[in-house]
């Protein structure tokens, strides 16, 4: 029984105890288990579910029935506006990438690997191992398990890449995060800090968007597309505004999935390093190459100038939230000072689970065979983008990543169109929150990573009918 069907039937057993008076008794588990198709196990645990969240309780020997809710009033919380006052910074609204996904809608809105990409089974094996270890009982140090640290400073350098000898960075130059999110509130304090510009591509990362809001940084926008921003841009950008930083994805940029060119990186890097500046190299989509492999910027760096940000978690699974920064000098000691005040510490169970799955010869083959099978889904649903919605635009068709960025027509309304695509039970990400100012134009972005690809076509044709709704 897979995690699919366990949340179909906990969210039809959730909407009929819903509906059913306090006191019902539920039909017994041999019934749910010949109703729903499931194992005795799966319905078990849906109750036990059921129970945790307050819906159903257990009378042993008797059955179980609809728990009884006392009734509550309205409860007025107005005091707290007076006692918080005016917030000190307005953040960006929740993500609809974050949505939670009905079980029957096809999801093209989140931006995690469905499981059937993932190492599973390696990782479950792995997290198995670290709990009965002794790194279920002891505190991590506060810079990662050592081990794991040289692990991503050895995979950083990987063969050089780019001609030049490989990146000199050493176990010492990485940190363990728990997760890359934390690592860029952490560098946007630590190394821009508050009330200072910050250049950023646009479109960009909206988790950047919200860290930089987090820290209280001010971005600077440069325009970037298909082959990533124009050198001559940033440094028209940096030397307008001051600016000692530029935060950028070279590979594979999540939204719109540009890989820059080794020229293009030289250039960009060459303005960071005349500046004296820091570029800080999102490198999110490391493990995700498809028709072409990553080349971090951090390996042509001799200088101090790029700091790395790597995470495995959307690589390995979303519960094992671990990822690095590498930084050398100063820029390391000032963010390892501010991640100490606010994480503390990375879970030694995760770390140990980490590296247990990265450090086994399977992980290699996980991702040879990942390429192809992501290969599969992207042209798939590009194919369905072409047949079903013709209006769109793919300007860029993404060598790696998980994800294509659609432009549509003018005047499309977003806001009403995600609606309506929801509403026929599929779930996209409309695309103006990845530009820090006005944005260039309606996108929306979809993702290739998600369960069902044979339910794409279907899903665009639902997309397409909702736009033509909405157009008239």
């Amino acid at each position: 029984m897979t995690n699919g069907s366990s949340d179909r039937i906990h969210a039809e057993l959730a909407a009929w105890v819903a509906a059913a008076p306090a006191g019902t008794r539920l039909p017994s588990s041999r019934t749910l288990s010949a109703r729903h198709g499931a194992s005795p196990v799966t319905v078990q645990k849906v109750l036990h579910r059921l129970a945790a969240a307050g819906l159903v309780e257990s009378r042993p020997g008797v059955g179980t029935f609809v728990r009884r809710r006392a009734p509550r009033g309205p409860v007025d919380l107005g005091w707290q506006s007076a006692a918080l006052g005016a917030p000190h910074v307005r953040y960006p609204r929740a993500s609809p990438t974050q949505r939670s996904a009905d079980p029957d809608a096809v999801a093209l809105h989140s931006g995690y690997p469905v499981s059937d990409l993932l190492p599973a089974a390696a990782v479950r094996a792995a997290l198995a191992r670290a709990a009965r270890s002794e790194a279920s009982v002891r505190r991590a140090p506060a810079a990662g398990l050592l081990e794991l640290r040289a692990w991503f400073a050895a995979d950083l350098a990987g063969d050089g890449g780019f001609g030049t000898a490989a990146s000199p960075v050493s176990a010492r130059d990485v940190l363990v995060l728990p997760g890359s999110q934390s690592g860029l509130s952490a560098i946007f304090r630590a190394i821009v800090g508050r009330d200072r510009p910050l250049v950023v591509e646009s479109p960009t990362y909206w988790g950047a968007v919200v860290a930089a809001a987090q820290a209280g940084v001010e971005l600077v926008p440069v325009p970037s597309g298909p082959h990533g921003p124009d050198p001559e841009e940033v440094a028209s950008a940096m030397d307008r505004t001051g600016a000692r930083a530029f935060y950028a994805q070279p590979t594979w940029s999540n939204p719109h999935g540009a890989r820059w060119s080794d020229d293009r990186a030289r250039a960009v890097l060459d303005v960071v390093r005349a500046r004296s500046a820091f570029l800080v190299e999102d490198d999110w989509a490391h493990d995700f190459g498809i028709d072409a492999q990553a080349r971090p910027l951090a390996r042509m760096d001799d200088g101090g100038h790029v700091i790395h940000l790597r995470s495995l978690t959307k690589s390995l699974s979303p519960a094992v939230r671990v990822g690095a920064v590498i930084a050398r000098g100063p820029a390391r000691d000032r963010i390892e000072a501010d991640l100490a005040a606010g994480t503390m510490y990375v879970s030694g169970v995760l770390q140990a689970a980490a590296l247990d799955v990265v450090t086994q010869p399977a992980w290699r083959t996980h991702l040879r065979a990942l390429g192809p099978r992501l290969r599969a889904r992207r042209d798939g649903l590009l194919a369905a983008l072409r047949t079903h919605l013709p209006e769109a635009a793919v300007d860029h068709v993404p060598t790696g990543g998980l994800s294509l960025w659609v432009r549509l027509p003018e005047g499309t309304d977003l806001e009403k169109l995600t609606r309506a695509a929801a509403a026929r039970r599929v779930l996209i990400a409309p695309g103006d929150e990845w530009f820090p100012a006005e944005p260039s134009g309606p996108h929306i972005r979809l993702t290739y990573s998600g369960p069902e690809p044979e339910r794409y076509p279907s899903a665009v044709a639902a997309i397409a009918e909702a736009l033509r709704e909405q157009r008239g």
